[in-house]
């Protein structure tokens, strides 16, 4: 076969640009390509780590400045609790001092009531002695004719008046 024959002949000069060839593609790709898609990843993974410690400083920022807000809340409602109980307690301690201005008020009438119904009751017992007294000697004088003296008469009613 002539074909086999030539093999001998051309397979010198084909290992020659086969060598060439291959020798190109790795001083383009293996000295050129390559060392800048390694910088790209390198810069990528340079970046991601960077992005990571930006995001756990942010974390941390945001866990701390929660932790100050919550105990910030905790103050507060603290204060709020206890401005609430003073104004409670202010306001008990005004409604007992109104309840005893008050309170003073009512027994001062109630005294003035008391001394007014003694006052009417001494008056009318007093005018019921009075009339009791007249009512008995007008009936002592109708029916046995004589005449009491209206001392004697009043003494006889209260008499009465207290034995009940």
């Amino acid at each position: 076969m002539p074909q086999i024959a030539q093999i001998g002949e051309i397979y010198a000069s084909q290992l020659f640009w086969l060598t060439i060839v291959f020798g190109a593609i790795f001083f383009i790709v293996g000295l050129g390509m390559v060392p800048k898609i390694l910088g790209t990843v390198e810069a990528r993974d340079a970046r991601i780590a960077a992005d990571l410690a930006e995001a756990a400083t942010a974390r941390e920022t945001a866990d701390r400045l929660e932790e100050e807000y919550r105990a910030a809340l905790d103050r507060s409602r603290s204060e709020a609790a206890k401005v609430a109980a003073e104004a409670k307690a202010a306001a008990a301690r005004a409604t007992e001092a109104r309840v005893a201005e008050v309170d003073a008020v009512v027994n001062g009438r109630l005294e003035q009531a008391m001394a007014r119904i003694a006052e009417a009751r001494t008056s009318a017992q007093a005018e019921i002695e009075s009339v009791a007294a007249e009512a008995a000697q007008a009936m002592v004088e109708r029916v046995a004719g004589v005449t009491v003296d209206p001392t004697v008469a009043r003494a006889a009613v209260q008499q009465e008046l207290v034995r009940g």
